[in-house]
């Protein structure tokens, strides 16, 4: 949960009366035109500080000039384990925004729920300045139902494993991750090699949060499928299986480190700047973290590795800017949320920010000169998958599943057995 809330945080950076966008007409600021006439005020919702907030400003300002029928009204919420409560409660009430992000992990809720507008017609329509096309499919996850999109990404962070060239040096390894993914060989034996090397050397072999971005990541990376055909295969596929096997044996030999786990006077920011671990599994927002405590040169990225060296479908974390359903200025809303998620709205808001663009033909705002090989969370981005649709379609799936590998991870549970009872657990969750 601390590594959910804080990447859909970054995400979020990079990212009243009768119905959404409510009020009563002829009310200023509610929703609706003002005695005189003015314009419409269209309420929109996203999670962050204060600071965080002021980063849209730019794009507000501009969309508000280009269009001077429409003012946009924030209404920010700090916190993001608070955020998707509230609107799930402000929407039973009718009183939500008319456009509002939604988090990958809670996306699947709304859809569920039946408060999101569809959105394919207005997507492909004249209005538009975001065709549905324009966004890799992977990403899309549980936000696509039955072919209906209710929510558009609104920028992506791929999960790619950030490495330490001084760590892995003192380590004793002499071969460059990147260079072995160029090659065709970086494979799992050959990260996993490394990891022993490491831990051989007094350090820690991979820093990860403990979220499905950095566990399905190492299923793909074995083989192996986390969900198919609708049924949670993680424990029953035999190459998933064993990648979870693998994964809690290596938490308890220090091959892997669970930076929930760690003391915030130590936790992972720091070890990995402190060159005590020579991996690192997250996304473009890295980056902030190196220049703020690191030297740049000792830094770059490579992906998942893959049994065969060959590139592999990778998870991307993402958010999605989504419609209120009963909002009463449908075309406003939609000109905002169409604006917003577009490559040049993307490109106004994630120019060095620590996000991916979710959109094609804006690639340029990552590819800036860091790190070396920036152009990997690019490739993982357009092939990648955002969590699975059957997944986050179940009410706190997600964090049940999260909470009972850490179980796991720390030797509470055996594994074999912990195998068993999380396979009863999802099974009992899906109904």
């Amino acid at each position: 949960m601390k590594r959910a809330a804080a990447v859909l945080g970054i995400l979020a950076i990079a990212v009243t009366a009768c119905s959404g966008g409510g009020g009563a007409p002829g009310v200023p600021g509610s929703g609706g035109k003002d005695a005189a006439g003015g314009p419409v005020t269209i309420r929109w919702s996203a999670w962050g500080s204060a600071d965080d907030m002021k980063l849209y400003e730019p794009l507000v300002k501009k969309f508000e000039s280009e269009h001077p029928n429409i003012k946009l009204k924030l209404e920010p919420v700090a916190k993001y384990e608070d955020y998707h409560p509230k609107l799930l409660t402000q929407l039973t009430s009718k009183t939500a925004p008319d456009v509002f992000f939604v988090g990958d992990d809670n996306i699947g809720k709304f859809v569920s729920a039946g408060v999101l507008t569809s959105l394919n017609d207005k997507l492909s329509g004249p209005d538009s300045k975001s065709k549905p096309e324009d966004f890799f499919e992977g990403v899309y996850g549980g936000a696509k139902k039955d072919g209906q999109i209710y929510g558009v990404p609104n920028d992506t962070n791929p999960e790619v494993l950030w490495f330490d060239k001084q760590a892995l040096k003192d380590a004793g390894i002499t071969e460059n991750p990147a260079d072995l993914y160029t090659a065709g060989q970086w494979t799992m034996a050959k990260y996993l090699e490394m990891g022993a090397k490491l831990v051989k050397a007094g350090k820690s072999g991979s820093l990860f949060w403990n979220w499905y971005g950095s566990t399905y990541s190492m299923i793909h990376g074995f083989g192996g499928k986390a969900w198919e055909g609708g049924k949670f295969t993680a424990t029953t596929d035999p190459k998933a299986r064993e990648a979870l096997q693998t994964l809690a044996k290596g938490y308890q030999d220090k091959t892997f480190v669970s930076i929930d786990l760690l003391p915030a006077s130590n936790g992972g920011d720091t070890q990995f700047l402190k060159h005590k671990a020579g991996f690192y599994a997250g996304g473009r927002w890295v980056i902030d973290i190196v220049k703020k405590g690191g030297d740049l040169a000792d830094y770059d990225i490579v992906p998942f590795p893959s049994p065969d060296g060959k590139p592999m479908s990778g998870a991307v974390a993402a958010s999605y800017m989504a419609m209120n359903k009963d909002t009463q200025h449908p075309k406003e809303a939609f000109q905002f949320l169409t604006e917003f998620v577009s490559k040049e709205g993307q490109m106004v808001r994630l120019k060095g920010g620590g996000a991916v663009p979710s959109v094609k033909g804006a690639e340029s705002v990552v590819l800036d000169g860091y790190p070396e090989h920036a152009q990997t969370l690019l490739d993982v981005r357009d092939n990648g998958f955002a969590n699975y649709p059957e997944e986050v379609a179940v009410p706190g799936l997600t964090a049940s599943i999260n909470e009972y590998l850490l179980k796991v991870w720390q030797g509470k549970v055996p594994v074999d057995q912990g195998m068993t009872e999380l396979q009863k657990l999802v099974e009992g969750k899906l109904g």
